[in-house]
């Protein structure tokens, strides 16, 4: 792959282009270390195989939305299905679910984030828990404060991540669930929090709240794995450019996500190009990697399972286990659900042939 050296405004202009994914909407402290997720069995509630199975799995987060709006799911078929077992059936053994501070109307709010919780646990799937940090979409255009918090100094605003990411983790454990994995904001490509945690303007700011997220997290048992996400996982150049910044302030994390949204007609070389990205982050920083949200148009089903099939094996063949999963964005979307065309279901609720690249 072709070496570029990115000028900070190259890495502006770079930082503010997101994934090909449609924005679809525009677009207390403590808790004491408790027993973490160890290998052998489901990562909800006590025991999960976080590194040791690969992770096949799905961000499923507008599920209950769209249970309240009368959507059902089907197999292949026809016989309806709840659509975590539905998921689960599939080939899939994780689950990826959002929450956001104070959304309009509560759909991934701390609740609606619980009741999805507590029902993958007791399928026995793992979690990948995605702190926004945000009252609505967080990605690389839009980065947004909760509106309570658009008044604070950074010294208020860095405890106010902390103390958050203790609320929700305290809540999820006070249900009998333990995450695998949680990600410390959501494509992270110039930072969050807007504008004190700007990466471009300021990487120390950046770096001072992963810091806060990832000692919140940790007190929950050193076995959970945070992640930092960030979009575009075929450009290096921007990995580098972020998780250097990072690392030069002092910042910690275990696992570096990605995301992918190919076209019908780039996905192999996209594909190629992760896998290199993907090794470089291992070998230039130690840390796992793990693609967190990928897509491909409903409409190409078939190379919709060409590209998830390669990306797999690709993300597999990473040595020593490093490559951890890799996570469909929201597949169970289908019939124009928020005018989302990425999804892998067809127009009467049944699973594409996309799906079949994680029976594997």
């Amino acid at each position: 792959m072709k070496k570029i050296t990115l000028t900070l405004g190259l890495a502006i202009a770079i930082l503010l282009t997101g994934c090909s994914k449609n924005d679809p909407a525009a677009s207390s402290s403590g808790g004491g270390t408790v027993t973490p997720p160890s290998s052998g069995g489901s990562g909800g509630g006590g025991t999960s195989t976080s590194s040791a199975i690969f992770a096949k799995g799905a961000d499923i987060s507008w599920l209950t939305q769209m249970e309240a709006s009368s959507y059902k799911f089907y197999n292949a078929s026809g016989t309806q299905m709840e659509c975590m077992q539905l998921m689960q059936s599939l080939g899939m053994n994780s689950v990826r679910l959002r929450v956001w501070v104070n959304p309009t109307g509560g759909w991934c709010n701390n609740a609606d984030l619980v009741a999805k919780a507590v029902r993958a646990k007791n399928l026995g799937l793992r979690i990948l828990l995605d702190f926004h940090y945000s009252d609505t979409w967080a990605d690389p255009g839009h980065q947004a404060k909760p509106a309570a918090w658009a008044s604070y100094d950074f010294a208020t605003l860095t405890n106010a991540v902390s103390t958050y990411t203790h609320k929700v983790m305290d809540t999820l454990l006070a249900n009998g669930v333990i995450p695998s994995w949680v990600q410390i904001g959501n494509e992270t490509n110039d930072g969050m929090l807007w504008q004190d945690g700007r990466a471009s303007v300021n990487m120390a700011n950046f770096a001072a709240l992963v810091k806060a997220g990832y000692t919140a997290v940790k007190t929950y048992g050193d076995s959970i794995k945070v992640v930092v996400h960030v979009s575009n996982g075929y450009d290096n150049s921007l990995f580098r450019w972020m998780f250097d910044g990072l690392k030069t302030n002092g910042a910690s994390w275990d696992v570096i996500g990605m995301s992918l949204y190919p076209s019908t007609s780039n996905w192999q070389s996209y594909d190629s190009l992760c896998l290199v990205n993907m090794n470089d982050m291992i070998s230039r920083y130690g840390k796992q990697v793990m693609v967190v949200e990928v897509g491909m148009s409903v409409t190409a089903a078939s190379t919709c399972q060409s590209f998830l099939t390669d990306l797999i094996t690709k993300t597999r063949s990473i040595a020593s286990n490093n490559g951890l999963g890799v996570f469909y964005w929201e597949p169970e979307c289908y019939n124009n659900w928020q005018g989302y065309g990425l999804g892998a279901f067809d127009n009467t609720g049944k699973p594409t042939v996309a799906m079949n690249a994680f029976a594997n």
